[in-house]
């Protein structure tokens, strides 16, 4: 995604004036009823929608279809729950949704929550009665797997048949796991040494299959029970913001409804810090038990909290204390999270099943794992230096958070402190964010210049420049990037390529999306009279294109590599050409810049690097193993015979075996953390194993390796 650090000025007055005039309508002086909180959401999101979008859409029978076909895939996207019948039913909404929106109703979305309520009422029986009675895995039969290939049952009986084949497949998929469990522990020692060793000692007890296959419907059962519990908790608070986030989709993907509590994790992935306690959450049994203490966080300093505690109990000071056993994860992170300074006072039960009340003053919390992070490689007398870049982060919200283009610029500075001879920064898996920092990073490696063009749907488009005449970094440069490198990673590899400023290598392209999204706080937008409905969220929409500096692009094409290698997730079809209503390929007319003067030899570097792929036992395998997944895709039924699903699974585990020896014989690269880094981290063991596990996990990365030897052909 890409998100601009720039305040948005007269433009955003305008469009939070339409917000207000739209909800205004709404409300009524003379009137004594408050309106109702949906209708003011819905028509004030869809006049934002109307006036600001890139690509406004009509509110026509057009429109209607779109949102009546995306909300039934979301509600049921396996179709699993409703029958044909209900959707024929539905159908008489079709065409009436946009005339729904302007009058602020939503009979479609009420109407379909209803029938939905009974039929997950319906199942959840079904699931039960299915699962008590044994499966037969000796017929041949099969399951289809791919969503877009299933229909909804034309009856109660079709339906029951068909959540028999999908029951038996789940509990398929967990006998075949215990037998490969129970195959790797066959020989191995029991933990207890206090019995003398014997043939009943020194071995798991063998189980039949038919002991498996009870084992695998209870666990079975345990899933769709947690997975139901978390069903039925949904309020109508959540399933109108899956409504409202369905209109807006139909605009493009990246246009969104947040509601509040999605709005702050969205803050967090994009900041890399939230306010709360620091520790890791998950939901399990029915609890929310502790994962993890976040290192240095304001648990971690008050000491009382460990990992296997369960949550049962919240209370803000001195409140009274809300239980939160049975509760969705989610829900109970928003009562756990809250202000810097405040204090929260969890009940918990310790393994021991004593209870203790812990006391904890919220801090702020920082997920260092999100923020850029550089090493070094030795290669054959060169050093090369390393930056990982997980995400374009910066502070939003402008509350002292970091910014990625700074960070970035730092690491360079400690890389050419450590005499680094060139310098590879991977942008692999990441998916963008902000725009201004991406500007700025291009800047850290060029001379003034211009780095992207940006058009909204009327007038010309603008340039947004690198004004500074400094670099930061002239030597050797490689940019890592993969299928997932989205947004923002597209215009700093675009910019280094079509400056030739460097090589940008990985897989065959990019994602693909060239949209500029802002975020609007529907709160501010709104005027004081309705302050007793709040909050209502934020609403994040695609107003603006950019282009390379070439006037290409990066929408549905992304980045094509100079040097492209094999990638393992070639087979996938992800990109924006993949997603439902996105905005189409165009180009516009280049802006004016200069060619780095001392451009790499990509003739050159592509001929050594296309010699040495072609060598390496590693890269075929991963360009056979790709080829593979691409000819096995469009088979989507599994047998729910155990013994062909067993061969089939055995065929595929021999496969990867096969590449992960491969994998593990490979040349390890000699990478390290920064000394500077462990310098400063001194005897802080938490921080020293996080930079050893950075460092642990690409010693093995064979795309790494490659990049190293293209950096090393520069020199």
């Amino acid at each position: 995604m890409s998100f601009p650090r720039i305040k948005i000025g007269l433009y955003a007055a305008v469009v939070l004036a339409v917000f207000v005039l739209a909800s205004y309508k709404l409300y009524r002086r003379g009137d004594a009823r408050t309106p109702e909180k949906d209708a003011v959401l819905i028509q004030a999101m869809l006049q934002g929608l109307t006036a600001a979008h890139y690509q406004p859409e009509k509110l026509d029978d057009t429109f209607s279809k779109r949102v009546f076909d995306l909300y039934l895939k979301r509600v049921d996207s396996n179709k699993k729950f409703l029958l044909a019948s209900d959707v024929t039913q539905l159908r008489k909404f079709q065409t009436d949704i946009d005339d729904q929106v302007k009058r602020g109703t939503h009979e479609f979305m009420d109407q379909t929550n209803v029938v939905l309520d009974q039929r997950i009422k319906d199942v959840q029986v079904l699931y039960r009665d299915l699962l008590a009675k044994p499966f037969d895995f000796t017929t041949e039969e099969s399951f289809e797997t791919e969503p877009d290939k299933m229909v909804y049952a034309a009856d109660k009986a079709a339906q029951r048949e068909e959540w028999r084949k999908f029951l038996k497949y789940q509990t398929l998929v967990r006998i075949s796991e215990m037998m490969d469990a129970q195959a790797k522990k066959k020989d191995k020692p029991l933990a207890s040494t206090s019995v003398t060793p014997s043939a009943t000692t020194t071995s798991e007890p063998t189980r039949t299959p038919a002991e498996m296959e009870i084992e695998a419907r209870k666990r079975v059962l345990k899933y769709f029970d947690d997975q139901f519990n978390d069903l039925l908790q949904n309020d109508a608070n959540d399933r109108l913001a899956m409504y409202a986030n369905t209109i807006a989709n139909t605009y493009d993907p990246h246009t969104e409804y947040f509601a509040p509590r999605d709005k702050e994790s969205f803050d967090i992935a994009m900041t890399g810090r939230f306010e709360g306690i620091g520790a890791t959450l998950q939901e399990k049994d029915g609890n929310i038990k502790v994962a993890d203490i976040v290192p240095g966080s304001a648990s971690y300093r008050q000491g009382g909290l460990k990992a296997g505690d369960i949550i049962l109990r919240v209370a803000q000071a001195a409140e009274e204390p809300v239980s939160v056993e049975g509760w969705r994860l989610d829900k109970a992170i928003t009562l756990i999270r809250g202000k810097k300074g405040t204090e929260v006072r969890l009940t918990v039960r310790k393994p021991d099943n004593s209870t203790k009340i812990i006391p904890i003053i919220r801090d702020v919390v920082v997920i260092k794992e999100t923020f850029a992070q550089s090493a070094t490689i030795n290669e054959a007398g060169k050093k090369i230096g390393y930056i990982k870049l997980p995400t374009f982060y910066a502070d939003f919200n402008d509350n002292g958070g970091r910014s990625s283009a700074e960070d970035v610029k730092k690491e360079l500075e400690k890389l050419k402190q450590e005499n680094v001879q060139g310098v590879v920064l991977d942008l692999r898996f990441n998916g963008g964010g902000s725009l201004q920092d991406a500007v700025e990073m291009a800047g850290l490696f060029i001379d003034s210049g211009p780095v992207v063009q940006v058009k909204g749907s009327q007038g010309a488009a603008s340039v947004l420049n690198d004004r500074d005449p400094r670099v930061q970094y002239s030597g050797p440069l490689v940019v890592l990037v993969n299928k997932y490198s989205a947004s923002a990673s597209e215009i700093l590899a675009a910019a280094i390529q079509d400056y030739k400023r460097g090589v940008v290598m990985g897989a065959a392209s990019t994602y693909g999306k060239g949209t500029v999204q802002r975020i609007f706080d529907l709160d501010d937008a709104l005027p004081a009279e309705f302050n007793s409905i709040k909050p209502f969220g934020s609403l994040k929409l695609t107003t603006q294109k950019f282009y390379r500096i070439n006037g290409g692009s990066t929408q549905f094409k992304g980045v094509v590599p100079d040097i492209i290698l094999p990638d393992a997730y070639s087979y996938l079809d992800q990109g924006e050409k993949e997603q439902e209503y996105a905005l189409k390929w165009d180009e516009i007319s280049p802006a004016r810049y200069r060619s780095w003067a001392q451009a790499p030899s990509f003739d050159k570097l592509r001929t050594a690097s296309q010699a040495r792929v072609a060598a390496s036992p590693s890269f075929r395998l991963v360009n056979e193993l790709a080829q593979r997944m691409r000819k096995r895709k469009d088979e989507t039924k599994v047998s729910l015979k155990l013994t062909a699903y067993r061969t089939e699974q055995e065929q595929n585990k021999a496969e990867s075996d096969k590449y992960e020896a491969v994998q593990k014989s490979a040349q390890p690269l000699a990478i390290a953390p920064l000394s500077i880094d462990l310098k400063a981290l001194g005897t802080d063991t938490v921080e020293v194993n996080r930079a050893s596990r950075f460092t642990k996990t690409l010693n093995k990365d064979i795309t790494l390796r490659e990049a190293v030897s293209v950096v090393k052909d520069q020199m």
